[in-house]
């Protein structure tokens, strides 16, 4: 198997490198929660790992019984894919146990949070003081 070019190992090194930087700004602009951003700061890593040590590729190849490193780029691919999948699949069937079976008096709590305080300003407007809505508006 040939060695890549250097002109390969540049384009392939630049790219990963763009990934894992891409990635860590998506989390310091807190667009990628910190919780899910290492699986995807792991992939980059590897990325530039195999970019600089395509030797190690070959060796991953050699093990997996591949024929070339690409094959073993593309296998590497699909279950990276798999398990982005089924993480995320386990993270819509919490949510959506959440959503069915909410807390005991979760919905009672809030619902006499709001009546309070909608009984409280419409005691506060009927004696014409300012309500908290009424003091912003002013302002």
């Amino acid at each position: 198997m040939a060695e890549l070019t250097l002109h390969q190992t540049i384009f392939a090194l630049v790219t990963s490198l763009m990934a894992f930087f891409f990635v860590l700004e998506l989390v310091r602009r807190r667009r990628l929660r910190e919780e899910y951003s290492w699986l995807w700061l792991l992939t980059a890593g590897a990325m530039v790992l195999l970019a600089v040590w395509y030797r190690l590729l070959v060796v991953i190849t050699h093990l997996v019984g591949a024929v070339t490193p690409l094959n073993t780029l593309l296998l590497c691919a699909v279950l990276f894919l798999f398990a982005i999948a089924v993480h995320y699949s386990v993270i819509i069937s919490r949510l959506t146990t959440q959503v069915k079976e909410p807390r005991p008096g979760a919905g009672l709590a809030v619902l006499a949070g709001r009546g309070a305080r909608g009984l409280a300003g419409r005691r506060a407007q009927r004696a014409g003081r300012p309500t908290a809505s009424r003091s912003c508006q002013a302002s």
